[in-house]
């Protein structure tokens, strides 16, 4: 681990509507917050092997992603820490050559799981061939940028 900050990663595919809402809020997000030597901004794509490095290389990670929340869509959860390390090995389903899952086991395996880590899902409406996402999850991006700068806030907050 180089301790090189957080590494803030969308996961999703922007061609498939709101599958794509977490490449969406982190590009808006780094449009938003600028460059900074303690923030990595990431779009993960659909997953991939190739994201076990970045992964490990940061102390701190936060994924968003479209998430089945069993909510209304545009609906916003964050799971942190053993939170989010629950959620993916009971409830997380990927449609991916590789799951959000198989990356975390990666990195306790080689023992550089991020030590803070959270993952910010948000309710899709649709899931099909599209590249905009719909109103209710549009409507969303907003509020989780919001979160995934209340969470940094917290984080740096405590020792």
């Amino acid at each position: 681990m180089t301790n090189a900050g957080t590494l803030i990663l969308g996961i999703g595919n922007v061609l498939m509507t709101d599958e794509g809402v977490g490449p969406e809020v982190v590009r808006r997000l780094e449009s938003a917050l600028g460059p900074s030597e303690s923030l990595v901004f990431m779009d993960g794509g659909t997953l991939s092997f190739t994201l076990a490095g970045p992964i490990g290389e940061h102390p701190r990670l936060i994924v968003v992603d479209a998430a089945a929340l069993g909510e209304s869509p545009g609906c916003i959860r964050l799971f942190e820490g053993a939170d989010m390390d629950h959620r993916l090995r009971t409830q997380a389903r990927s449609v991916h050559e590789v799951s959000l899952s198989d990356l975390m086991d990666m990195a306790l395996l080689s023992d550089t799981l991020p030590e803070r880590r959270a993952l910010i899902g948000i309710e899709p409406q649709v899931i099909d061939w599209g590249e905009r996402l719909t109103p209710e999850v549009e409507s969303a991006v907003p509020r989780a940028m919001r979160l995934v700068e209340s969470v940094l806030a917290r984080w740096d907050s405590e020792p």
